[in-house]
């Protein structure tokens, strides 16, 4: 071998000249073949790679349709109907876009709460969260506007009215709109704004997803008992034992896929976004995506319109400092029981939330609404710093091998740490 080239050990030798050059096959390896992983990892583990692959979905199919839409005021309907009716395989392609952005929060929620549930935030993987907040909020604003790009009635309402949030800050919100709107109202400008942009966040995404990847081999991944790794024994490859462990969520994924993208497309669409956009016919009870309902109820459970845009955007920017404001030194709910029914009563509230912004704002779903907004965020600010405190946690067990071995039974009163040992 040459001076200065790697020493590749594979044996195919086209793979071992490009090894020995650039050693891709190598890293590729080392991260996701011999990467040593928790033994005792979930179906919750599996979400992390069906985001991934949903990502890589979203963006195959959104250059395709790219190909093809026009964006402009005047014939962004149309050409959305034309890749409907008359390019070839148009309609899959579009409808598969449309649900694979609800697919994509469907997975990325879920993440989320296994997150949330098993204390993926905490030390030593802070950033590797806060990492995957930006993701979220990138998310976020591309889906925002793809919804925006079809031009049809909700379309046109619904950049109308977030757009117009941005005036409720003072001094600088008249700014940021006139800057968002490229004018002095939602046109032409507008749209190719958020059509340039709309294409540009997936690689931004991307990007983040690289780092966020990176951060979590950096600091090896949590597991369902929240302890860390302390023997071999704990660990396995990652190939093959969670290859074919995320080969079965994917094959799940992709049936539930194809299942509302054959049988359901419009299911989870609003309908008035098939009329085309008219700025002098307002729609009658105008609402967001789904996945934007907790959100937008928050903001309507406020009375005052910065006070609900500040709730609103702070009830995703609280999660930057989670990792802060839990203060138990266990991670893993499994061992906290408390914790555990006040993250349930979390969840149930953030679907009230949901289920409240897709309603009228008016009578019993303002009152749920509030209710539900105080416990979202009672839980953040109140209940989890002082659950840290006060509550005893169970006990722990040494190693994550003895429970695995064990077929995840009881652990005999010898096999446990004391009961506030820092995981």
């Amino acid at each position: 071998m040459s001076i200065g080239l790697h020493n590749s050990e594979f044996k195919n030798p086209v793979i071992r000249w490009v090894d020995s050059r650039m050693p891709i096959f190598t890293m590729m390896q080392k991260e996701y073949g011999t990467f040593p992983t928790p033994k005792n990892f979930n179906y919750f583990w599996n979400f992390g790679a069906l985001a991934m692959i949903n990502l890589m979905i979203m963006i195959a199919t959104g250059i395709f349709l790219a190909m093809h839409y026009t964006p402009h005021v005047t014939m962004a309907f149309d050409s959305v109907e034309r890749i409907m009716r008359d390019v070839n395989y148009g309609w899959l392609f579009r409808y598969v876009h449309a649900n694979g952005a609800s697919m994509f929060f469907i997975v990325v929620y879920i993440h989320i709460w296994r997150g949330m549930y098993y204390g993926s935030y905490k030390a030593p993987r802070e950033l590797l969260w806060m990492i995957g907040v930006v993701i979220f909020l990138l998310m976020m604003a591309t889906a925002f506007m793809g919804y925006v790009l079809p031009w049809g009635q909700m379309s046109f309402w619904g950049a109308t009215v977030i757009t117009n949030l941005f005036s409720a800050f003072p001094y600088v919100g008249d700014s940021i709109v006139t800057l968002l709107w490229g004018g002095f109202s939602v046109d032409n400008p507008t749209l190719n704004r958020f059509f340039s942009l709309h294409f540009l966040l997936p690689f931004v995404i991307f990007g983040v997803v690289f780092l966020h990847v990176a951060a979590l081999h950096i600091t090896g991944s949590n597991n369902p008992l929240g302890i860390d790794v302390k023997t071999p024994q704990d660990t396995v490859p990652f190939h093959p034992y969670y290859t074919a462990k995320d080969s079965v969520g994917i094959v799940v994924y992709f049936m539930v896929f194809a299942g509302l993208v054959f049988f359901a497309p419009n299911y989870l669409g609003d309908p008035a976004n098939y009329i085309p956009a008219n700025p002098l016919v307002t729609p009658t009870h105008i609402v967001p995506e789904w996945y934007f309902l907790p959100y937008y109820a928050i903001l309507r459970a406020v009375p005052d319109k910065l006070g609900g845009v500040v709730l609103m955007f702070g009830s995703i920017l609280v999660w930057f400092i989670l990792p802060w404001l839990d203060t138990s030194p266990v991670r893993s709910m499994r061992f906290r029981p408390i914790a555990k029914w006040a993250l349930m009563l979390w969840g149930v509230a953030f679907v009230v939330l949901m289920y409240c912004g897709g309603k009228p704002p008016e009578g019993i779903y303002v009152v749920l609404s509030r209710l539900a907004t105080l416990y979202y965020f009672a839980y953040f600010l109140v209940i989890l710093p002082l659950l840290g405190r006060l509550e005893r946690p169970l006990p722990l067990p040494e190693s994550i091998a003895k429970p695995v071995l064990r077929g995840g039974g009881p652990l005999p009163a010898g096999a446990m740490t004391k009961p506030m040992e820092k995981a």
